[in-house]
C-alpha cells in the first residue's frame, strides 16, 4: 500500500479520486510529523515537496524515522548550488520572487542536504544533477501561462488571485532555471543504515 501525505484538502480529494481502484491513498498529514509508526516503510519519496518546508532537517529526520533499516529516501527537487548570500543580483531577485509566489520557505543547497542526511544516519547517498533533463518541461512555461490566460479571457472568466500568484511563480521558476550557476534540479537518493 502506498501512502501520500499532504495538508491540502484539494490534493486529497483529487488524488484519492484518481487512486480509486489502486493500491494507494492520500491522507491529511504533515510530512514533518506524521502518525506513521517508526521503521514501517521500505521507501519514501519527496517530489518537489520538501522545498515547501525549506528543505528543513525535520523533514529528513521524519523520513529517517518512518523508514525501515536499509529503506530508501528519494528526493527530487530544486536546490541552490551556492549559498543564498552568494547569489548574483538577478539570481537573488528570481529566488526571492520564486519563494514568495510558490510559498517556499527557502531552498537549501544540495551539499547541505547531503551533509544532513549523513548526520541523521543515511548512507549510500547519491546526488544527481538532472537539470538538463527537466529543462524541457520548464521551457513550456511561457506557452502554458499564455494559453491559460487566453483560455480564461475567451471564456470571460476572471483569473483567481491564487492562480495568478501561481502563474507568476512558474515564471520565476523559469527565470531561476536560467541562472544555471546558482540553481539546479537534483535527485537525491539515500539509504537508512541498518
Amino acid at each position: 500500500m502506498a501512502y501520500g501525505v499532504t495538508l491540502s484538502d484539494f490534493q486529497i480529494k483529487q488524488g484519492n479520486e484518481l487512486l480509486q481502484g489502486k493500491n494507494g491513498i492520500i491522507i491529511k498529514e504533515n510530512y514533518n510529523n506524521t502518525s506513521f509508526q517508526s521503521n514501517s516503510f521500505d521507501s519514501a519519496v519527496a517530489i518537489e515537496s520538501f522545498c515547501h518546508s525549506g528543505h528543513d532537517e525535520n523533514s529528513l529526520r521524519e523520513a529517517h524515522r518512518i523508514l525501515k533499516p536499509e529503506g530508501r529516501l528519494v528526493i527530487a527537487d530544486a536546490f541552490l548550488k551556492k549559498e543564498q548570500n552568494k547569489l548574483c543580483k538577478g539570481g537573488k531577485y528570481a529566488y526571492q520572487k520564486l519563494c514568495n509566489h510558490w510559498s517556499l520557505e527557502k531552498l537549501e543547497t544540495h551539499s547541505f542536504i547531503k551533509k544532513k542526511l549523513k548526520v541523521l544516519g543515511f548512507t549510500n547517498i547519491k546526488v544527481e544533477n538532472v537539470s538538463f533533463r527537466v529543462a524541457p518541461s520548464v521551457l513550456h512555461v511561457p506557452f502554458a501561462i499564455t494559453g491559460f490566460i487566453f483560455k480564461k479571457l475567451l471564456s470571460f472568466k476572471s483569473i483567481k488571485r491564487e492562480s495568478f500568484h501561481n502563474l507568476k511563480g512558474s515564471f520565476y521558476a523559469l527565470l531561476s532555471g536560467l541562472h544555471i550557476k546558482s540553481f539546479g534540479y537534483y535527485i537525491v537518493n539515500a539509504q537508512k543504515q541498518c
